[in-house]
């Protein structure tokens, strides 16, 4: 660049170039650069000329000086300006490599003093060689989701670029998106594996900062650039590999102004009407819709400890459990892992990695690559376009299992919408068509002394269970009940749902609700159906319950006349018999102790045999008593003294614990809260509050005694008492009243909330 300042007055009508032509300047022959390298003058007729040259900016061009045609990957190969770092990348430790560094450090120490000593350490530094290796494996093996993020996200981790130079024979990088951008973070370009062309796209992270910044940290933008390589594919048959690497698609304004979410769509829909095979491998981290744009492919390939997610699990964990702290968590319950994915069918196959990750031998894990999409690329290349168009639309059409009538949590169930029922009612006549022959049924089997038809009785029961439910919401609707019931339902699921203590007021509202809607149930038109159906409901459920009564009673007898008639049954008992006679007694209390153990453990033999019995039917003995009126020595009045103090100890337990229970306590501060405000003179409100209070404070007292198994001691003690009574009053009665014998009383649990008691 030349200035040149010269006097107009002196050079009137002589051009600038006819002057430096001029032999008579004095600087004829002269080049103009060689002028342009110092500031010269020249001195005639008064004008002076001053030109200066300034140097332009030297553009960095990647093309070497003297380019290797040898190089591997062909010599085009030198217009990249991904380059082999000047400096060795720095090693990261992660936080759970923190013990590997440890036993490292030991080798270390040991192989220096083994230098500087001159003696022989090899056994050692064997030994911590072998603990290295098997706590690498110990750790690899065994990592956790967030574990597997945070090496994808290892600063050596190495890139696209990375594996597309170590794979390839030939790559030649393509640039632009031909609408003025160049987008950094995305790298595409055609190359061979094996002298087989692919067109490969992949994001592109940084191997230090400076490349980072100038690569976007791998978040590509919505110009289009991968789109017009897709497009160039497919019109010249090449089949696609893309490389997923990316924490997701750049988020700043200028994207979302330039269309970044309908930019992704675009994408979507493209490729999966690519008529090419398509072939995704995510090598890094692929987050959300930066890594779905360049996904859609007809197999899905992920490294070891690659992750494949919507949202990155720290920000799952800000949004559900407002701190990025609970970012493991949030990782496990993503299901962001290749093996996790790979079980859910989202990946199609895993890429081993070597132990320390993808960073610890790079050159290995390009190989795997190199293999997969191989072995890949044979398979997809063996289809025709309507076969790999099908195979890439199911693929993520049978994405996303359901499990249908799966059981629901409650906790999840109480905030879903309740399912519209359609209930189909059976017509009066056709009903009562149905109760009258089975009615008849029923006598038929009584008079003739067989089974009643237990599938028509259950099929019968549950019908009519159907009918009354129908006719009671009738009955609501007709009452103008059903907004009151509604707005209840509501106040109840509220106080269900906190968590809380009812109010008292609530139980009121509901019993005064079901109080007035039986005062006027006998209005509702349909009362006398409702009356017919529920009469009949109770009959059946009463036949059908004789009915298993006697079915039961049947196999009971079954089982005991198979015990009692065992040869050695039926042989103990005539020893024994045989015994108490030649004893010469009148009553049990005279037998000596031997004869009386020896009558007890008869006996108690009977009843283990009769239980063992019973259980191998299904059913389940909760209580064996006898009617023979035998005093042991276990029910002397010193004993039977004792277990009423225990009684008494165990209930008084019993109130304390309730009392001291969060729901009691609540109950007695809203008592002492009620009875503070009415003061001394308590108004009509007041007192009815207070009232109310203490009839649900005493009705907890005595619900938490009566269902517990306090009561079933206190009936146990009593009967025992009864029995003691009796057999002191009858101490006079024959032996052999004594020893009969008798039948044992059973109690009988059929079912999950039944029990019979059936005396043999």
């Amino acid at each position: 660049m030349a200035s040149i300042a010269y006097s107009s007055a002196a050079f009137t009508g002589t051009s600038a170039s006819d002057l430096l032509r001029s032999s008579s300047n004095g600087v004829s022959g002269i080049p103009l650069k060689t002028l342009g390298k110092a500031p010269f003058s020249v001195k005639k007729r008064d004008a002076t000329v001053v030109a200066k040259l300034k140097k332009g900016k030297k553009h960095d061009y990647p093309w070497p000086a003297d380019p290797d045609p040898n190089v591997k990957g062909g010599v085009l190969t030198h217009l990249s300006h991904f380059k082999p770092l000047k400096e060795k990348q720095k090693p990261v430790t992660l936080d759970f490599e923190k013990p590997l560094v440890e036993i490292e450090k030991k080798m270390i120490d040991v192989r220096r003093m083994a230098n500087e000593t001159g003696l022989d350490f090899s056994d050692q530094i064997i030994l911590l060689e072998n603990k290295y290796q098997q706590a690498l494996k110990d750790l690899y093996r065994h990592l956790t989701p967030i574990q597997r993020v945070h090496i994808a996200r290892h600063p050596n981790r190495p890139t696209f670029l990375d594996h597309i130079f170590s794979i390839t024979d030939k790559f030649v990088e393509l640039h632009g998106d031909r609408s003025g951008y160049d987008d950094p973070a995305i790298v595409t370009g055609i190359g061979t594996i094996d002298d087989r062309r692919y067109m490969f796209i992949g994001q592109q992270k940084g191997r230090n900062t400076k490349e980072n910044i100038h690569r976007n940290f791998g978040m590509p933008t919505p110009h289009g650039k991968a789109l017009r390589m897709m497009y160039y594919a497919d019109h010249h048959g090449f089949p696609i590999v893309t490389f997923i690497d990316t924490p997701g698609a750049y988020a700043d304004l200028k994207s979302e102004e330039l269309g970044q979410g309908e930019a992704i769509a675009h994408n979507l829909r493209t490729m999966f009407g690519l008529k090419v095979p398509i072939v995704s491998i995510v090598i890094g981290e692929g987050g959300s819709g930066g890594a779905l744009a360049i996904g859609c492919a007809n197999k899905l390939l992920m490294l070891e400890n690659a992750v494949f997610y919507v949202a990155s699990p720290e920000a799952c964990a800000a949004i559900l459990w407002k701190t990025a702290k609970a970012s493991p968590k949030a990782a496990e319950k993503l299901r962001i892992t290749a093996p996790e994915l790979c079980r859910l069918q989202i990946c199609d196959g895993i890429i081993p990695e070597p132990l320390g990750g993808a960073h610890a031998d790079p050159a290995w894990t390009s190989q795997q690559i190199k293999a997969a999409i191989n072995e890949t690329m044979d398979e997809l290349t063996a289809m025709d376009t309507e076969k790999l168009l099908k195979h890439r639309m199911h693929k993520f059409r049978k994405l996303g299992g359901f499990e249908e009538n799966a059981q629901v949590d409650p906790k999840k169930k109480v905030n879903m919408k309740k399912e519209d029922q359609i209930v189909r009612t059976t017509p009066n006549e056709e009903l009562e068509g149905e109760v009258e022959k089975l009615k008849q049924q029923i006598l038929k089997a009584k008079e003739s002394s067989s089974k009643p038809p237990e599938m028509a009785l259950k099929d019968m029961i549950e019908k009519l269970k159907k009918e009354v439910d129908h006719e009671y919401s009738e009955a609501i609707k007709a009452t103008g009940f059903k907004n009151r019931l509604d707005m209840l339902r509501e106040e109840v699921s509220k106080v269900n749902s906190s968590d809380q203590l009812m109010n008292p007021v609530i139980r009121d509202k509901i019993e005064k609700l079901k109080d007035e809607f039986n005062q006027k149930l006998s209005a509702a038109p349909n009362h006398p159906t409702l009356q017919y159906k529920l009469d009949m409901l109770k009959e059946f459920s009463k036949a059908k319950s004789l009915s298993d009564a006697a079915t039961l009673k049947q196999e009971v007898n079954k089982k005991f006349n198979e015990i009692m008639s065992r040869p050695e049954i039926n042989e103990k008992l005539e020893a024994l018999k045989a015994e108490v006679q030649n004893s010469g007694s009148s009553s049990f209390a005279d037998l000596d102790q031997g004869l009386k153990d020896k009558v007890l453990n008869t006996r108690k033999e009977v009843e283990l045999e009769m239980i063992s019995a019973l259980k191998s039917i299904g059913l389940v003995v909760e209580g064996v008593k006898s009617n023979a009126k035998v005093l042991s020595e276990k029910d002397s009045p010193s004993v039977f003294k004792n277990k009423v103090d225990h009684l008494n100890e165990e209930i008084n337990k019993k109130i304390e614990n309730v009392v001291s229970s969060s729901e009691l306590k609540n109950m007695i501060e809203l008592l002492k809260l009620e009875i503070a405000r009415a003061g001394t003179k308590p108004d009509t409100e007041s007192k009815s509050k207070i009232e109310a209070i203490q009839k649900v404070i005493k009705q907890r007292l005595s619900e938490a005694i009566i269902s517990s198994e306090l009561i079933v001691k206190y009936e146990d003690l009593k009967e025992k008492n009864s029995e003691v009574e009796q057999s002191s009053a009858g101490a006079d009665e024959s032996l052999q009243k004594e020893t009969k014998y008798e039948e044992p009383r059973l109690e009988i649990n059929l079912g999950a909330n039944s029990s019979f008691a059936q005396c043999m």
